[in-house]
């Protein structure tokens, strides 16, 4: 499922308009772009949670020339699933 079809599908079951659908869904995913920018997480319960990780800093290798490379600490963004999700999509396949 593309974002367009998200936005379709939640246009047919509500009954708003497609271009006022578009507005929430992209104002839905710009606040959790800026929340996890601003170091905050969210969670939306029975879905999951939006959060960021930090990665320690290490020595990885390039593959092609064996080199050594240190890789600076960084925060990335993650995604986790609730237990509950999981369960249904468990039991529907």
């Amino acid at each position: 499922m593309t974002k367009a079809d998200l936005v379709n599908a939640i246009s047919q079951e509500t009954g708003i308009i497609l271009k006022d659908t578009k507005i929430i869904v992209d104002s839905f995913l710009e606040n959790i772009k800026d929340s996890l920018i601003e170091g905050e997480h969210i969670e939306l319960r029975t879905f999951g949670t939006f959060k960021n990780k930090k990665r320690k800093a290490r020595i990885a290798r390039n593959p092609n020339t064996q080199e050594k490379i240190q890789i600076p600490e960084r925060v990335v963004p993650t995604f986790k699933f609730s237990d509950i999700l999981i369960d249904k999509v468990k039991k529907n396949n």
